[in-house]
């Protein structure tokens, strides 16, 4: 009996299921420390690693978790990390690593309530900014947004594919909520689960430049140990992988590059849901826990007659800057609901067109209600 894919049904927790996401994807490196309200994703994987061959490792801290990450990938191990925002926040520096060296790996950050230590155990969605801009340079990233357990399971795996596909740091984000909600789980058989694995060099090891880019712009991907010499580091470098920190042009190119492969393929990764946008008067934007109190909230705007629409962002990097403008011609408002103080608003602002942009933050950990999404319609139309 296999044990990476445990097909079945079940009533789970979505911590949990994001660890079995990871297994079913093929991840066999973990590494982390504990931290509210991720930990059980540490638990659970030290139980089931030894059981698919895998390796679990509680590091001192969350800086020394992404770097054996980040180590394990270039050893040709698919690996990930869990972690929460005060760890998501240490973290940064190697992110950068991970962009500029591009190791392949999967961040997973169950959001809590902050700044600083914040609020443990509830959840929060302060950490989608600090997602795309949180370490330092140009860079472009991917990100999930999970509302649900099931997509705490399946986002996890589409992680990991575009980690391995782009060559990037791939990242998790859900809330508190969605981490500690218990609901039913479905695990398909595993030939169902689509998997992508990175691409391989096929030159003479001695011919073999790490980081030169086939027309795709993503470069082939040797493993350490396997005869194949080159330098990773994080300094600006040729494509050799050799330091070359002075030269302007060189640093425009790898940069770019490192931007492009995302931005050329971001109608690809790019994920939306929608709902009765066809002759909506108001869109509603929302994701991960909130998308569900927003769509409840749209379904009785309906029913008063009401012409109300949602648009769930299932992802949230690249932004759906396209899908957000052809909104914008149609609507007369757009309604933005976030657990914090205005973050994607801004994106949602910056890509309007025509139409008038409302806000309704939440703070202190709760999800907004139903009533309070459809009476913020109501006020805004």
């Amino acid at each position: 009996m296999r044990r990476d894919v445990l097909t079945g049904s079940y009533f789970t927790l979505g911590d949990i299921a994001c660890a079995e996401g990871a297994l079913a994807a093929g991840c066999r490196y973990f590494a982390g420390y504990p931290i509210t309200p991720a930990t059980e994703i540490a638990e659970h994987m030290a139980r089931r690693m030894p059981e698919v061959g895998g390796i679990y490792i509680q590091m001192e801290d969350e800086i020394a978790s992404i770097a054996s990450a980040i180590g394990a990938s270039y050893a040709g191990m698919k690996a990930m990390t869990a972690t929460s925002g005060p760890g998501f926040s240490l973290m940064q520096e190697n992110i950068g690593l991970a962009v500029m060296t591009e190791a392949p790996l999967v961040i997973v950050n169950v959001m809590r309530g902050g700044p600083s230590t914040g609020q443990p155990t509830r959840g929060g969605q302060q950490d989608v900014m600090q997602t795309k801009w949180g370490s330092h340079g140009d860079y472009e990233v991917i990100a999930f947004a999970p509302s649900s357990v099931q997509e705490m399971f399946d986002l996890t795996i589409e992680a990991f594919n575009c980690a391995e596909r782009f060559r990037c740091p791939t990242f998790v984000l859900a809330e508190e909520n969605v981490g500690h909600l218990r609901e039913k789980l479905v695990i398909p058989e595993p030939h169902e689960i689509k998997l992508v694995e990175r691409k391989r060099p096929k030159c003479d090891p001695k011919e073999y430049a790490p980081f030169k880019p086939d027309e795709d712009l993503i470069p082939p991907m040797a493993h350490f140990g396997e005869g194949f010499r080159f330098y990773a580091t994080g300094l600006t470098h040729n494509e050799r992988g050799l330091p070359r920190t002075v030269d302007p042009d060189i640093h425009a190119k790898l940069v770019r590059r490192l931007n492009e492969k995302i931005r050329r393929h971001a109608k690809e990764i790019i994920r939306v849901e929608k709902l009765y946008l066809d002759d909506a008067d108001i869109c509603v934007v929302a994701y991960g826990i909130v998308s569900r109190s927003a769509a409840s909230a749209v379904r009785a705007a309906r029913e008063m007659g009401i012409k109300a629409g949602l648009l769930k962002l299932v992802t949230v990097w690249p932004f759906p800057s396209d899908e957000v403008s052809r909104l914008s011609e149609g609507i007369k408002r757009f309604l933005v609901c976030e657990m914090n103080e205005g973050q994607i608003v801004r994106e949602v602002e910056r890509c309007n067109k025509c139409s008038k942009v409302s806000f309704l933050p939440k703070l202190g950990g709760e999800i907004h209600t139903p009533k309070e999404i459809l009476s913020a319609m109501r006020a805004a139309l």
